[in-house]
């Protein structure tokens, strides 16, 4: 619309042509003026607009924000972690609710919700071994189900840890993960208890504990009985059928061995669970994998410490960073034969006799099982951890070792490198050392000159990496975990569940093209 224009005015012509005198109030009305107008026009726009620069702004700061600290910090001082942070509540976090409309999406479960089936008891909680002492090595499933799948507070610790440090350890078993899974899922933030809103479907079967009483017995038929009835059980649902398993997922809490007999024609160890065709498609979480299964996925064993918040997660960061280290490296195990066969011997062997820099823990002697103060002391004293194979070639003790901000010493890659790849770091020389085990055997490789070759600063850097790592390696306390801070149950749930939605949404785009 064009301004009005008087023949009264001589200078009416003259003043079209020149611009106005500038005059802020009137500018800043009209840009108001004009504003209201556009969203008084366009409701819709502006609030698609508005959202999308929310989401920018979040972007930036997010990415822009710093870590708590750098692996590259100068030697002096120390890299601290915040300490000062707010401690979050052992509370229940409401579940989906699916009256609430998400005008653009569930932005608080961005890979969808998690179903679980509410199995019959038989399939977990009659499992649970309730009468026995969680510190006896000789019965496994002790303290299996105590506090949660935590274990007993480990109140020994007290003695060596500064504070109230010692109340987030606990004497946790190292096979169960499958309890610590579905106590959490219980109560994690993106559960759903509508299985038509869900992306994905946890089936709470203590597949560890069913079998686990059997192995050593010549009970082959008692080692199947179980997974095959609750196979049987999940192929009646509804929502088994339609993916046949491809979106459902569960916690094997021992090794894959223990549930694949390998064409063992004497079937001498294990149960058949992974070799049953219903099992081909289902994601499961186990604490040492198949190479060769896409299916297994590796997750940390469960350490005997569960910080209740996000402070006293950083407060134990701090601690195992600046503690004195005051021995060269240490080994914790036991011989399991003759040093010629045995490569345990002989580091136990070697060590003894290394007494100035390597610091010994005979298991044999001293009771390692579930938190023992003589395990957090070697550590805690240590640069470096020595880890061989155990009964496998992954053992718990590597994840007490950086948990304990020591630096792991691996003899075979398949005991890390091959594995854990959602929660260790990607490049393995910036928290471990690798020396060959044939070079060690035949006195080629000294294992404490090679050590000693890495200088403070090295050291330095990969204690860093190490203790930057310890997040996401533990199982927090609290049912909703650490708030913004992702532990080994968080960063475990979000991958599989994107891992399902990327699956079943290349499936739904191939179904459409065919």
């Amino acid at each position: 619309m064009l301004p009005p224009y008087s023949d009264e005015s001589p200078d009416a012509d003259e003043a079209m042509r020149k611009p106005p005198k500038s005059n802020n109030n009137d500018f800043l009305r009209n840009a108001v003026s004009n504003f209201q107008y556009q969203i008084s026009t366009h409701p819709r726009f502006w609030l698609f607009t508005f959202f999308l620069f929310f989401q920018l702004v979040v972007l930036i700061f997010t990415r822009n924000s710093p870590f708590p600290f750098s692996v590259h910090s100068p030697p002096s001082p120390l890299p601290q972690f915040p300490s000062e942070i707010a401690v979050f509540p052992d509370i229940q976090t409401p579940h989906h609710d699916r009256n609430v409309i998400y005008p653009f999406g569930d932005s608080e479960c961005e890979y969808g919700r998690v179903y679980v089936y509410n199995l019959p008891s038989k399939f977990n909680k009659d499992l649970a071994l309730l009468t026995c002492d969680d510190l006896d090595p000789w019965k496994w499933q002790c303290g299996l189900v105590t506090n949660d799948g935590y274990g007993k507070r480990s109140t020994e610790l007290a003695g060596i840890l500064p504070g109230n440090l010692s109340a987030a350890w606990y004497r946790t078993n190292q096979f169960s993960s499958e309890v610590i899974f579905h106590y959490r899922l219980l109560n994690y933030r993106c559960r759903t208890n509508d299985p038509e809103s869900a992306t994905a479907f946890y089936i709470p079967f203590y597949a560890g504990q069913a079998v686990g009483k059997y192995l050593w017995t010549d009970e082959i038929e008692n080692r199947d009985l179980l997974s095959n009835k609750l196979l049987k059980w999940v192929q009646r649902q509804k929502y088994w059928k339609k993916y046949k398993g491809l979106d459902h997922f569960l916690t094997l809490g021992r090794i894959t061995w223990d549930f694949r007999r390998l064409g063992d024609p004497e079937k001498l160890w294990g149960s058949s669970f992974l070799n049953r065709p219903q099992m081909q498609n289902v994601t499961r979480f186990t604490i040492e994998k198949a190479p060769w299964d896409a299916n297994d996925i590796s997750v940390p064993y469960p350490t005997g410490f569960h910080p209740h918040s996000e402070k006293e997660l950083r407060e134990w960061q701090n601690f195992a960073l600046s503690y004195n280290r005051t021995s060269l490296f240490t080994f914790i195990g036991a011989a399991r034969g003759d040093i010629d066969s045995d490569f345990r011997s002989r580091l136990m062997s070697y060590c003894r006799n290394e007494s100035d820099s390597c610091r010994v823990v005979d298991c044999a002697v001293i009771p390692c099982s579930n938190g023992s103060s003589e395990i957090q002391k070697a550590l805690l004293s240590s640069d470096f951890c020595l880890q061989p194979k155990g009964d496998s070639l992954t053992r718990r003790s590597v994840f007490d070792c950086m948990v304990a901000g020591s630096v792991p010493v691996f003899f075979w890659r398949r005991t890390a490198y091959t594995q854990y790849q959602w929660f260790l770091p990607e490049d393995p020389g910036s928290y471990s050392v690798f020396i060959d085990p044939e070079a060690v055997r035949n006195g080629t490789a000294s294992i404490k000159e090679i050590l000693k070759s890495y200088s403070k600063d090295q050291v330095r850097k990969m204690r860093e990496k190490v203790v930057e790592t310890i997040p996401r390696i533990v199982y927090a306390r609290p049912s909703g975990g650490l708030g913004s801070v992702k532990d080994a149950f968080e960063i475990a749930i979000e991958g599989v569940l994107k891992r399902v939605k990327d699956e079943n949404e290349w499936k739904e785009y191939v179904d459409m093209g065919s």
